[in-house]
């Protein structure tokens, strides 16, 4: 044994060296690290950008952090629209169908009942798409509901945070607060032209999470930049009081729709802004254009005889008359076409044109001046020109600031408000106008800190001189005395516009309108109330429109604690 051994050991120290073999397991090893080396080029170099994708997609999450859309509220802090909690109810249909769910069992039919689904619809909507993971099943769901449909543990079934919208006066002030969307974003009115101020800035996060989901970094963070609050300049008294009493006076006129705006003087505040027909934005579904359509801003109208201040103010500037001069307002021919009046009177003062709303006076105070002069001064007082409050959907209406040529039948009827049209927000900034005595303040929708300066477009002394000729309207003999509020006195001025209709002639009905400022003696507000097509069978300013313009701005004047200023003592009562 010992002797073979010995003998093996020697032979393998000589065994010969094959270098054939050793070249050959060099070139494998070298193979190797070739092909190793290539393909970590490829991975680490040509392939780098797909592979960091893909792992991203596995790995990587971006999440938007939402904010709560801002508050609207009223000058005196209350809420107009807010955002409340509410949950998002959504189904995973891949996970709902592995779990082969009967549609109508109980549970179902609950989900079904409080998402105001039927079980089939459900069904329908998930098997519809078998594969997918995410499907909305009910979108901003009430908090205790979707805590019910929590409970029921349904296989698939989960909810998701979201905040909806809501509105506490409710149709009072829907068409000039406006909507949102499931998207919340603003689709109409205020929430619209402040959508991007509402929706404030969203934040986001970037982290990587393992594949149980669980976070293992954080890669960046920008928290969410909530927005502002918004105060608005309406005051909810004012506007319910504006509604209320428009809606009843279109309901009791038989009217198509309906208007009614009022600015508080000095500062240019809408504090109320009413249009009806209306809707309930708490909840929306079967609202129709109409309904939704803020006929304050987005409709106009040629504004009839609401415009006979100014042309007598012009007047009186221009020293065509005198506030004591006698006009023969007898009907007479321009053009071929007769000017008359709904009543006749012979001779009228300035007073008297006003009070009885004579476009026999005006037109002959319109045909004295050049046909620049009018066009000058309605614009002059807001008439044809947009307000910048950034509502949606303002209509500028029509005015014929660069016309070269005129009739003078086009300019007798301009000047009792034909030829033109404008919106009846327009109207309320004249009116405003007038009652500030000639100073032209910008309108405002959000609430301003007085002082706020205007310009001043007319003299003063001379508006206050038709001014008080407005009076006369609302006391015995005038076309607004269905507009006179006991114990304070009101300028005032009644128009009644005929529409145009399909045929191209005036055969559409009529635009009733009642203007005015309270109290004249220091005036505070203005108001202005439009109703368009009354059929129940009045069609005047002062029978339709005046009533309601006095039935608002009672309880507007009292709310504001205006002291009355027509208050009279008899001569007997003084001791």
């Amino acid at each position: 044994m010992p002797r073979i051994k010995k003998l093996l050991g020697k032979d393998q120290i000589k065994a010969p060296f094959n270098p054939f073999r050793f070249r050959l397991i060099c070139l494998g090893v070298l193979t190797c690290m070739v092909i190793l080396m290539a393909r970590i080029a490829d991975l680490q170099f040509l392939n780098q950008p797909m592979l960091e994708h893909e792992a991203d997609q596995r790995s990587l999450r971006t999440v938007t952090l939402p904010t709560n859309r801002g508050t609207l509220l009223d000058r005196n802090g209350e809420a107009l629209a807010l955002s409340v909690p509410s949950r998002d109810v959504i189904a995973d249909p891949l996970r709902v169908l592995e779990a082969n769910p009967d549609f109508f069992s109980a549970k179902w039919a609950y989900l079904a009942s409080a998402l105001n689904m039927r079980p089939e619809q459900i069904a329908a909507q998930i098997t519809a798409s078998p594969k997918r993971r995410f499907l909305y099943l009910g979108r901003k769901v009430e908090l205790g509901i979707a805590k019910d449909i929590a409970e029921l543990h349904l296989k698939g079934i989960s909810e998701v945070y979201d905040d909806s919208r809501f509105y506490p006066m409710s149709e009072a002030a829907a068409p000039l607060i406006g909507i949102v969307g499931a998207d919340n974003t603003g689709l109409n009115g205020l929430e619209k032209g402040y959508d991007k101020l509402l929706q404030g800035v969203p934040g986001k996060e970037v982290y990587r999470q393992d594949a149980a989901g669980n976070i293992i970094s954080m890669l960046s963070y920008t928290p969410p930049t909530q927005p502002p609050t918004v105060q608005l300049s309406i005051d909810k008294f004012d506007q319910y009081t504006l509604y209320s009493k428009l809606r009843d006076g279109v309901l009791l006129n038989k009217a198509d729709s309906g208007a009614a705006v009022l600015i508080k003087i000095d500062t240019g505040e809408i504090l109320g802004m009413a249009s009806y027909p209306s809707f309930n934005p708490n909840n929306y579904d079967g609202a129709t254009p109409a309904q939704m359509r803020n006929a304050a801003i987005n409709d106009s109208y040629e504004p009839g005889s609401t415009v006979k201040p100014l042309v007598v103010m012009e007047g009186l500037e221009r020293h065509l008359v005198r506030p004591d001069s006698v006009i023969d307002t007898t009907p007479y021919s321009v053009n071929g076409h007769l000017i008359r009046d709904v009543g006749h009177w012979p001779r009228l003062t300035m007073t008297g044109i006003l009070q009885k709303s004579s476009d026999i006076g005006v037109s002959h105070i319109a045909l004295a001046m050049p046909a620049e002069a009018l066009v000058n001064t309605y614009q002059a007082f807001g008439l044809g020109k947009p307000t910048g409050l950034g509502l949606t959907g303002e209509s500028v209406g029509y005015f014929p600031a660069h016309r070269q040529r005129w009739a003078d039948i086009e300019r007798a009827t301009f000047s009792f408000g034909y030829g033109l049209r404008v919106t009846p927000l327009q109207i309320a900034r004249e009116y405003a106008t007038l009652g500030s005595f000639g100073i032209y303040r910008p309108l405002s929708i959000t609430r301003v800190t007085p002082p706020v300066l205007g310009k001043q477009v007319a003299n003063p002394e001379t508006v206050k001189e038709v001014v008080h000729m407005l009076e006369s309207d609302v006391l015995p003999g005038g076309t607004g005395v269905k507009a006179a509020v006991p114990g304070y006195r009101l300028a005032t001025k009644t128009g009644t516009a005929e529409k145009m209709g399909a045929s191209g002639k005036y055969d559409g009905g009529y635009i009733n309108y009642t203007a005015g400022i309270a109290p004249a003696s220091h005036p505070e507000v203005a108001l202005v109330v439009m109703i368009n097509h009354p059929t129940a069978g009045d069609h005047f300013g002062g029978s339709v429109a005046a009533p309601i313009f006095g039935n608002i701005m009672g309880p507007v004047l009292k709310h504001m604690n205006i002291a009355p200023d027509a208050i009279y003592t008899k001569a007997s009562d003084k001791s």
